[in-house]
């Protein structure tokens, strides 16, 4: 059995400064937005301030995970401390949902009674939240498209940004038309929008937690590739899943002739070299087997029960 082990980049240091300081930046708008929109009785303005208070709790769990990470492999966390930031952003969607929900029964209550909205603060108001909001999501930006912790944040301050143009935008129509109903239309839509992003992360998070290929692994290329491979001639038991959203795992069982214990190191080294290239996996355990062996199965069933499972994929010449 060999390991075969990536480098992958390192979460803490500059992501977790600027979680600190998205942080703090909202938490002290969440404030400001709150005593605006109970001054100027908009819903969408405290709809956005529940929303970024939202932020504030995702923002800090998301600096913890990120501190998480950091924490060497022990003998009771042999792979460490990576699925933090799966588990973080798995409890930041979860909060973006019941966010969502709010937003829509309060939203109907006044759809039925639509109450009159301030439109001058809701507008002032709403313009410098979008520059808070897009400052916040450029400090979290970095690193969020590898990283599904940081990208759960990155989602959180993105949906302000959207929402308070939203409320921004409400406000100008109030202004116009004096249709206050606009209000919680537009929360409405910012509501939807929010539930949409928040399934993208939890629909992510659960694959990897429940160690599902990941999604642009072609299992079937991926054994074809394995099998051009020269001195491969089979393999079997194959497993491929996330420790976390860059943390690639597979392992496998190889067919290979009766070859010396340096032409089967060759081979591997070759196996890790073409999935680390061409399929992100930077850790890979791999079990080399004589051909005399008996075939088992392509994907090795823990239960027990082989007969439905496809045969091990052999290389014919």
């Amino acid at each position: 059995m060999t390991h075969s082990n990536g480098s992958t980049s390192n979460p803490i240091g500059s992501p977790a400064r600027r979680l600190t300081l998205a942080l703090i930046i909202t938490l002290a708008f969440v404030v400001i937005e709150v005593l605006a929109g109970l001054w100027s009785n908009s819903l969408a303005l405290l709809t956005d301030a529940a929303h970024n208070f939202t932020d504030v709790i995702a923002l800090a769990l998301s600096w913890v995970a990120v501190r998480l990470v950091l924490r060497p492999a022990h003998a009771r966390r042999t792979f460490g401390y990576h699925r933090a930031g799966i588990l973080v952003a798995l409890i930041n969607s979860g909060t973006l949902v019941l966010i969502a929900l709010g937003i829509f029964y309060e939203a109907v209550q006044r759809l039925i009674a639509p109450p009159p909205v301030a439109e001058d603060v809701l507008i002032v108001v709403g313009l410098i939240a979008v520059g808070v909001n897009l400052g916040t999501a450029w400090l979290v930006h970095a690193g969020s498209e590898h990283d599904l912790n940081l990208r759960s944040a990155f989602v959180h301050l993105m949906g302000d940004v959207l929402s308070t143009i939203g409320a921004v935008l409400a406000g100008i129509g109030i202004a116009l038309t004096g249709w206050h109903v606009l209000d919680p239309l537009v929360s409405v839509l910012i509501g939807a929008l929010i539930l949409w992003n928040a399934w993208l992360i939890i629909r992510e998070s659960l694959s990897i937690l429940l160690e599902s290929t990941p999604r642009d692994v072609n299992l079937s290329a991926m054994v074809d590739d394995l099998l051009a491979i020269d001195g491969v001639r089979g393999v079997h038991d194959l497993h491929v899943w996330s420790i976390s959203q860059e943390v690639r795992t597979l392992s496998a069982h190889v067919l290979t002739d009766d070859v010396p214990l340096s032409t089967g190191a060759q081979i591997q080294r070759r196996i890790n070299s073409m999935l680390h290239d061409k399929y992100r996996i930077h850790h890979s355990a791999l079990q080399l087997e004589c051909a005399d062996c008996g075939p088992g199965d392509l994907y090795c069933d823990l239960n027990g029960h082989n007969h439905d499972a496809p045969p091990t994929l052999t290389n014919p010449h």
